[in-house]
């Protein structure tokens, strides 16, 4: 199955062993899209790297980015304006809800329907929208910087993103619930399917709506804190114990309508001034080493970053990509079931093979 086929979500190959039509055996080969993306960060100064780290996973590029850069501000000890965080948050949560929303289109195309991609879109390209106004980019933002972020919010633009809060609140209860939530073929498809015991999820270190749809209650943003989470009274992670492919469907919908309360209480407290820290425009990291994580939209998203103190490039770099550590999982979750659950199964996890491959 792949590496050329429309359900298996970019150039992934699963070599299944059958017995008639149930999987008895499970093989994931990777690699097609292998870039060194890890090495290049090593080729760059720590400045052109956070344009490289756009191209893991390109659906939620902003947390990357916000991974990279907050790497070199551990090490080298950097203070992040308070506007900046504010700003952070608030472009992550956008990028973590366009994320889902294709997530959400495409699965729905692997289970046969066709609309909710046209309206997950509908909604995603209003977000992209804003983010190219923001930076000038729709898919390679390269926004962040050590100490901040690139640009402060175009006039007009705060505006803009609440009507569009508003807009895409109504059409996640009106449309993606009323066409999905009680559908009987959906439910078919993804109730009791490719269930996952809360041990087991620990055991192959899932993190992201895999582990909380398994009932481990575990965030980054709240339980390893970072940026101005932790003063956000929204925060309150959405955890299902089911564990199947249903429940995993319920996590990233409460998530988006989470992240809409997250975006609107930073818009409401976002504090004025800088928006970067003043840093030189060669600028070296001290020596030492960190390793920083956010809570990416398909899990926990690390940076670990080597600098010997000398060169503007990092000594060492390497990602954490939880589509790649997610994945892991799959041959356990395919096994003794039937091969139609296999696009169910895989498409649950919600992987991008930029960040399994980098």
């Amino acid at each position: 199955m792949g590496p050329q086929h429309p359900s298996t979500h970019g150039v992934l190959r699963l070599v299944l062993k059958l017995a008639g039509e149930r999987v008895v055996g499970c093989i994931p080969v990777m690699g097609y899209l292998h870039r060194g993306l890890e090495k290049i960060f090593e080729w760059r100064t720590y400045h052109q790297g956070i344009r490289y780290a756009d191209q893991a996973d390109y659906v939620s590029n902003m947390l990357n980015e916000h991974a990279y850069a907050g790497a070199m501000e551990a090490i080298g000890d950097i203070d992040v304006p308070r506007r900046a965080e504010f700003i952070r948050v608030i472009v992550d949560e956008m990028s973590r809800c366009a994320s889902h929303l294709v997530w959400l289109g495409t699965y729905g195309l692997d289970l046969g329907a066709t609309t909710p991609v046209l309206w997950c879109f509908r909604d995603r390209e209003e977000i992209l929208d804003m983010l190219e106004e923001l930076c000038g980019s729709r898919m390679n933002f390269n926004y962040y910087r050590p100490g901040g972020v690139l640009y402060d919010f175009p006039p007009g633009w705060v505006s803009k993103l609440s009507r569009f809060l508003d807009r895409y609140e109504k059409n996640i209860e009106n449309d993606y619930v009323t066409i999905l939530d009680q559908n009987e073929i959906f439910l078919d498809r993804t109730v009791g399917v490719g269930t996952i015991p809360s041990d087991l999820a620990k055991a192959y270190g899932l993190t992201g709506p895999m582990l909380r749809g398994s009932g481990v209650d575990w965030d980054l943003r709240r339980d390893r804190p970072y940026s101005i989470y932790p003063e956000l009274r929204s925060l309150k992670p959405v955890v299902y114990t089911e564990g199947d492919a249903y429940a995993r469907y319920r996590v990233r919908l409460g998530e988006m309508r989470l992240a809409i309360a997250l975006i609107r209480e930073c818009l409401d407290k976002l504090p004025g001034g800088p928006v970067r820290a003043r840093l030189g425009h060669v600028w070296k990291c001290p020596k030492g080493e960190a390793y920083y994580t956010v809570e990416g939209a398909k899990g926990e998203v690390g940076i670990y970053m080597i600098s010997d103190g000398r060169s503007p490039n990092p000594f060492r770099a390497k990602m954490r990509g939880p589509s790649f550590v997610n994945l892991q999982i799959l041959p356990w979750l395919l096994k003794d079931r039937l091969v139609a659950d296999a696009v169910a199964i895989l498409g649950s996890i919600d992987i991008v093979l930029g960040d399994v491959d980098r």
